[in-house]
């Protein structure tokens, strides 16, 4: 089968590669689409450490295709979702409803491209093991996960839309839903209209927020972000951009901002945007090596917190079924964001658009 493997620092192409059979628990999935995110590149180029060689995708969406012993949360032809951030609802963390650190599911084992139970289900044709990012690997024909990873779809959603709720989609919604917690009548501001930004946005309309500001440099974005629901934008390239969201809110601030790129300078401009109590959420990737600093005596004074958000910021799972009832009741834009799809051997070209922000997203379709 097809899939898109790193092999190095900026080094990948498509491959022909072998899936080995599902074990106990686990479920092999015939790949309809995956979306493409900032996240896959930051594979790519080294910025998110990932053993290489090692099948990218991490948003994807297709159909069950066998079973290995002991899986009860789907059956063969089952269109699903997978989920990067699965909660196996026994451990100590999902006890304590925490299931977004699930114990079972540690990140370390996610980005060193394995399975569950520490082992590989890509491989060459010589034998050699390939990882699978967030163990699951799916800018591939097929790939074999967890049945913890999967959600179950109504057959009647097109899974070139669906998949994209599984990364971008939940990440952006779920940081003003969840971690955000905007109420109806919030003034919400959101910096960077990429991927995440936009369903931060999106998120925002959801929980009924009276303003949304977004903030980006690119005309073409902010033009996409008054699509999906910001009532104001701003262009940060024209002036100062906390000025002037102090100015929409009349003085008082934004009950919340999102931070969706990833930049320490964004995310103090995104703290010092919020109201006395508010909330600054940090929702891009930024490298290890970056930090970010505030006024130790602001904090105390203001009541104002700085915090970070993961995935969804609640269970996933649940969640991503959320957003998907969202979208069949046409309230959450996944049309929109779908700007254009790719075949598998034109992942090149899907990643160079991915870089210069042609696109809302970019998804890579499976015949």
């Amino acid at each position: 089968m097809k899939a898109v493997v790193v092999t190095g620092q900026n080094e990948y192409a498509v491959e022909e590669i072998e899936t080995l059979p599902p074990q106990a628990g686990e479920v092999r999935v015939r790949m309809t689409a995956c979306g493409l995110c900032m996240s896959d590149h930051h594979v790519i180029s080294g910025a998110m450490p990932t053993p290489f060689p090692c099948v990218i995708g991490h948003e994807g969406a297709g159909v069950v295709a066998e079973t290995g012993p002991g899986v009860t949360r789907c059956a063969v032809g089952d269109p699903v979702v997978l989920n990067f951030s699965p909660a196996c609802g026994k451990c100590d963390m999902c006890e304590r409803g925490l299931g977004l650190y699930c114990s079972a599911f540690p990140e370390d084992t996610k980005l060193g491209g394995l399975q569950r139970d520490g082992t590989y289900r890509h491989q060459r044709p010589d034998g050699q093991a390939v990882g699978a990012f967030m163990a699951l690997g799916c800018m591939a024909e097929e790939t074999v996960v967890h049945e913890d990873s999967v959600v179950k779809v109504d057959t009647s959603i097109d899974l070139t839309r669906a998949c994209v709720v599984s990364c971008g989609v939940m990440t952006g919604a779920g940081a003003a839903i969840n971690t955000g917690n905007v109420r109806p009548g919030d003034s919400v501001a959101v910096f960077g209209c990429g991927g995440v930004g936009l369903n931060g946005i999106q998120g925002a309309r959801i929980a009924g927020a009276a303003r949304i500001i977004a903030v980006d440099l690119s005309e073409r974005k902010l033009a996409l972000a008054r699509e999906l629901g910001a009532t104001h934008t701003i262009n940060g390239s024209e002036g100062n951009a906390v000025e002037q969201i102090f100015e929409i809110t009349a003085g008082s601030g934004a009950d919340v901002a999102l931070e969706c790129v990833g930049v320490p300078a964004l995310m103090r401009q995104a703290y010092e945007s919020v109201r006395k109590l508010g909330k600054a959420v940090v929702v891009g990737v930024a490298p290890p090596d970056q930090e970010v600093s505030l006024n130790a005596f602001d904090l105390l004074k203001t009541g104002k917190s700085l915090c970070g958000h993961k995935a969804s910021g609640a269970h996933s799972g649940q969640f991503i079924a959320s957003l998907l009832e969202h979208y069949q009741a046409g309230r959450l834009d996944l049309d929109t964001m779908v700007s254009r799809t790719y075949g598998i051997d034109e992942v090149q070209q899907a990643v160079a658009d991915l870089l210069n922000n042609v696109n809302a997203r970019g998804v890579i379709v499976f015949e």
